[in-house]
């Protein structure tokens, strides 16, 4: 028998650990080589873990499990045939089917024994002492309450539910569902609380705001959609008009492209643009590298194909490593305003909102345009305020003139039409 041993393999630099969030198979299951077998959350994605060989499958952790790099989650047996495919599940069908039918008799009966056992008991309709003081407290009978514990006892919470009519509550409040569910938290959504809870606690954080007027980019849009989706292959978004409006945001402020580590400040020549994704396993933010050098094409074509990876959990970890500044856009929720919470080790975040029309004084005149707020979190270690503000400027004269400010003054050269 020859029996391969499946590790974890590393899925990044400095990630020592995962957890098992799902198996994709069950233990003793026949897989092929490259089939994937098991989805694990590291601190930073959520990855799909291939099988190595094809073979027979015996499982070495459960879902849930916390394991370390290089651990064996599974072995393969490589020298066991293929099964012949519905042959097997055919045949055990009917003992499936069979089982339950002969054990529905004694289920059924099963219960009635218990309800004359439980008239009998001295506990029935006896409070607990926690539930006799919630009574005594309400001035409810204990006579008038049905107890739903053991043996018929009133237990805590019926007495809190028979106290709420007695308060002048509804006694529909007194019915509804009051069941809770439990859930451990993932690896990844576990490290990202401890990331914001840090953020907080160690950063002097401040956030400004602002808003711009979107009305340019509406015209822009609506005049070449269809002619910049024919030419590329990809639509032509918001997102590219605000990264573009960054990346020379942050030419003219560096210190909001930089990082602070111990007692030294790292400025960066590159502008590494992280982008908040919303995903199955919660917000990702996959990196466009170099995006000041990128066109409208480029960072329209890079972010729909990490969007894709993210959604569809195949974004590697080397992908969401290294940005110096993130965008993230709460309006696509709804989100009128908010604080954005700094991505460490990065100095700052710009968030973007809905987008509404609202009155505006433009040139004397009060005109209906489409406007959004921008908020701008920073490290005020790191960024003065004069510095977050002129960012913020910057970032607006863009948004509101992106012909001149974006695209050179030609806005087909511009968008490569």
């Amino acid at each position: 028998m020859s029996i391969l041993e499946m590790k974890v393999p590393s899925p990044g630099e400095s990630i020592t650990e995962v957890e098992i969030a799902t198996w994709l198979v069950k233990d003793g299951d026949y897989v092929e080589k490259d089939q994937p077998i098991a989805e694990v959350d590291s601190d930073k994605a959520t990855l799909e873990l291939p099988a190595e060989e094809s073979g027979i499958i015996t499982l070495k952790a459960e879902e849930g499990d916390v394991v370390q790099v290089g651990q064996v989650v599974c072995l393969i047996d490589r020298d066991a045939a293929k099964p012949e495919g519905a042959a097997a599940p055919a045949a055990e069908a009917p003992k499936k089917e069979e089982a339950p039918k002969a054990a529905e008799p004694v289920k059924a009966e099963a219960p009635k024994p218990a309800v004359q056992a439980a008239a009998q008991t001295y506990a029935t309709g006896a409070p607990s002492p926690a539930a006799k003081k919630i009574l005594d407290e309400k001035g409810v009978d204990a006579g008038q309450v049905s107890g739903s514990g053991r043996d018929g006892r009133i237990t805590k919470t019926d007495a809190e539910l028979a106290a709420v009519p007695a308060m002048g509550g509804s006694s529909l409040s007194a019915t509804g569902s009051r069941a809770s569910t439990t859930t451990k938290l993932s690896v990844l959504r576990r490290k990202i609380a401890s990331r914001l809870v840090s953020v907080k606690n160690e950063t002097a954080m401040l956030t400004t705001f602002n808003e711009v007027d979107m009305s340019e980019i509406f015209r822009l849009r609506k005049l070449y959609k269809e002619e910049f989706a024919q030419k590329h292959g990809v639509g032509i978004g918001f997102m590219s008009f605000f990264t573009k409006a960054v990346t020379r945001a942050l030419k003219m402020y560096p210190d909001v492209n930089a990082s602070i580590d111990g007692d030294f400040k790292i400025n960066y020549d590159f502008c590494d643009i992280s982008i908040a994704v919303s995903g199955p396993k919660g917000l990702m933010v996959p990196v466009l590298r170099n995006a000041e050098n990128m066109s409208f094409k480029g960072i329209e074509a890079n972010i729909k194909d990490l969007a894709t990876k993210v959604r569809d959990g195949k974004i590697s970890v080397d992908e969401m490593t290294g940005g110096t500044f993130t965008i993230t856009n709460g309006g696509t929720f709804g989100s009128m305003l908010s604080t954005p919470i700094i991505n460490p080790p990065q100095s700052a975040i710009l968030g973007m909102h809905n987008i509404i029309q609202r009155p505006v004084a433009v040139d004397g005149q009060v005109v209906i345009r489409p406007m959004m707020y921008v908020a701008m979190s920073y490290d005020h270690r790191i960024i003065d305020g004069k510095e977050s503000v002129g960012f913020l400027v910057a970032v607006k004269e863009g948004i509101d003139n992106p012909v001149e400010i974006l695209m050179g003054g030609d806005e087909r050269r511009g968008l490569e039409l």
